[in-house]
């Protein structure tokens, strides 16, 4: 395994993470001890970079039983920001929230830090000096070792920096978007500005969401366990640009999935693109891909496909900014809306 830094905390880690949320027994694997087992796998093949998050029902308490006596070894994050119940103070990225939603996390996880913690999504309600100001006193007092974002628009990254620059609190370390052959977007903006700020990237569905397994096809049944949930799994642009990937990664020798993994992290502002998978096989396939290399012929024909920072449609779990989720932000009132 060739190790990258994480943006400029000099800490080490795996080009591949293993995501977690396939482990929750109520969405993915039901047998906690097999989840264990395909953990441990990905520890032995040299995977030391584990992500998960306090929304993922009972995931951190399965990644907790899992690193009992390996902890050291792993470079551990989660995250928080999303709703764990139906208390409205029970989500956000307030102090009265952060406090209570690590303390919860370090439980469940079975540890006394956390290596990164993440905000899960952004939150407009509150303001970010506040967040900063939680999260800097986590790592001065030892709790956590680096902070994150998640889906972070390119202006609040910069906002975040420039705020945490001037109140002198820790800043961003990483940053946590889509990325994939169909979801280019990142390129445009999020992945420069986070070079540009020294910002480590660990993005996630390289697979796009499963699309690009193979399994999904123009004239096939879609056997993908979220296709009732997500509208961008069953998209027919979508599905259109993987019939033009799947002989491109035949013409190259290798599975859809490695060619999609390798162009994942092939992007020098990548440092970490995260696997999901829910079982051995899963696991196994993925790990047969670690030495696949794209050549720049191979790289070109992508683009063809796909330009460099387009997205192949939206994807269900983007996240829409507040401003054009409200539509009082995006109209003026009656009155205020003829130009005489």
């Amino acid at each position: 395994m060739q190790y990258r830094t994480l943006g400029r905390t000099g800490i080490k880690v795996s080009p591949y993470a293993l995501g977690t949320l396939m482990f929750a027994t109520s969405i993915g694997n039901p047998d906690p001890e097999d989840s264990i087992r395909v953990i441990h796998k990905a520890l032995d093949a040299g995977i030391n970079f584990v992500d998960t998050a306090d929304a993922y029902g009972d995931v951190e308490d399965v990644v907790g039983k899992a690193l009992k006596g390996r902890r050291d070894n792993v470079v551990l994050a989660t995250k928080f920001s999303r709703a764990t119940g139906e208390d409205p103070n029970h989500q956000g990225t307030s102090r009265r929230w952060i406090m209570t939603a690590v303390e919860n996390s370090l439980r469940r996880l079975q540890t006394d830090h956390i290596d990164l913690y993440q905000i899960h999504r952004p939150d407009p309600s509150t303001d970010i000096e506040e967040t900063l100001s939680a999260l800097n006193d986590l790592i001065h007092s030892g709790k956590v070792r680096a902070i994150g974002t998640s889906a972070m628009p390119v202006s609040d990254i910069v906002e975040a920096q420039w705020a945490a620059s001037r109140r002198g609190f820790e800043r961003f370390h990483t940053e946590q978007p889509p990325y994939s052959i169909l979801s280019r977007g990142i390129e445009r903006e999020v992945l420069p500005t986070a070079q540009r700020h020294g910002m480590g990237t660990l993005v996630w569905g390289p697979l796009g969401q499963g699309m690009l397994t193979g399994r999904v096809r123009r004239d096939g049944a879609n056997d993908l366990r979220r296709a009732g949930m997500l509208k961008h799994l069953n998209d027919s642009h979508r599905i259109d640009v993987v019939e033009q990937l799947i002989p491109l990664a035949a013409s190259a020798g290798m599975p859809l999935t490695h060619l999609a993994m390798a162009f994942a992290i092939s992007h020098p502002g990548v440092t970490s693109a995260i696997i999901g998978p829910r079982t051995m096989t899963h696991l196994d396939d993925l790990l047969a891909g670690l030495e696949v290399t794209l050549s720049d012929e191979v790289l070109d024909r992508i683009d063809e496909i796909v330009p460099p920072g387009t997205n192949v449609s939206a994807l269900d779990q983007d996240f829409v900014p507040q401003a054009l989720q409200e539509v009082p932000l995006r109209r003026r009132p009656m009155s205020e809306r003829s130009a005489a």
